[in-house]
């Protein structure tokens, strides 16, 4: 009998216990890391520039000038983009001659109108204070000078815009050359010229020196 019920009491307790979903894990929804993600190295020739650059004399390090700013500061105003490449010596050359090519422009322009005027009074044949003092002039020679100091207007016109072209190429080219002459490595200096088997007298000339 105690068998019995010592059967039924151990079958009672299985079927109790199935009833429940015991958890013997916790669930996690975040995974702790034990490592932190290392920043992308850099590649060692820019360690060793940023280096070189830092460690550099104030005299050595070399300024750098934007070509499209000294472009732009040209094309604004003629001679602009040489006071932004330190060219200040370039500036009187390039007004000057932008300058004379509108004057000449301009000059040619005032006698062209004066020479239309002349011409058109000479075929409507209206009187003319011109005409009266050189009555002399036909219209042909009228029309010739017309066209003359049309011409040499247009000339004029011409030439200053390849100038002004010109002083915005020679602004972007300095630009981009600023470094160059700049960098201790290379150098152009006057030296003087010697003959290797002293047949020529000395020369005077330009040399260029790059250090590796």
């Amino acid at each position: 009998m105690q068998k019995i019920v010592f059967i039924l009491f151990l079958f009672f307790s299985g079927l109790a216990f199935s009833q429940t979903n015991p958890r013997d894990t916790i669930r996690l929804e975040h995974y702790a890391t034990d490592s932190i993600p290392a920043a992308k190295p850099q590649a060692s020739a820019e360690v060793i520039q940023e280096i070189e650059k830092a460690n550099a004399p104030a005299s050595l390090k070399v300024k750098k000038l934007n070509p499209t700013k000294a472009g732009l500061y040209s094309a604004v105003l003629p001679g602009l983009g040489q006071v932004y490449n330190k060219k200040y010596w370039k500036v009187p050359i390039v007004w000057g001659a932008v300058g004379t090519g509108v004057g000449i422009a301009i000059w040619n322009q005032n006698q062209y109108k004066k020479y239309r005027e002349y011409y058109i009074a000479k075929l409507n044949g209206t009187q003319n204070d011109f005409l009266d003092r050189n009555p002399t002039l036909d219209k042909v020679a009228l029309g010739n000078a017309q066209d003359r100091v049309k011409r040499q207007r247009d000339y004029a016109i011409a030439i200053t815009g390849l100038i002004y072209i010109l002083n915005i190429v020679d602004a972007v080219v300095d630009a981009h050359l600023y470094e160059g002459r700049k960098d201790p490595d290379l150098t152009l200096a006057p030296a003087v010229i010697y003959d290797d088997h002293n047949i020529n007298p000395p020369k005077t000339g330009l040399a260029l020196s790059f250090r590796f």
